[in-house]
């Protein structure tokens, strides 16, 4: 069993920057790729990137792939998500998600699940 906990988050105005933390208890989570999630409003829950087990990331979100930066300290079991160039169109609930070995773009893939932290991009 492994339980996730997301900090950071908050508001930002466009073209700022924002980084996500998730923090996992339990045992696995170097085994497991790690992605983040985000929902926005009346939108169905997307992935955005995936860093696998050993590093590497995988993005499934082209908006994001030259502004986003994902990490990971297996020795700490804690995932990063540096946000940069921030817009409105990046307001939503970021989740962080892991339990599958390999990296997937399905939300249904992933068994464990942090809580979701608020990003919220206006001026």
């Amino acid at each position: 069993q492994l339980q996730l906990v997301e900090s950071g988050g908050g508001s930002a105005q466009p073209g700022g920057s924002l980084s996500l933390s998730c923090e996992a208890s339990g045992y696995g989570f170097d085994y497991y790729a790690l992605a983040w999630f985000r929902q926005a409003p009346g939108k169905e829950r997307e992935a955005v990137v995936c860093i696998r087990d050993i590093g590497g990331a995988i993005f499934y979100e082209d908006s994001v792939k030259d502004r986003f930066k994902t990490s990971r300290d297996n020795s700490k079991k804690t995932a990063y998500l540096q946000m940069n160039k921030l817009t409105p169109e990046d307001t939503a609930v970021y989740y962080c998600a892991t339990g599958n070995y390999q990296c997937s773009p399905d939300r249904w893939q992933f068994n464990y699940w942090g809580q979701g932290t608020q990003v919220t991009v206006a001026s």
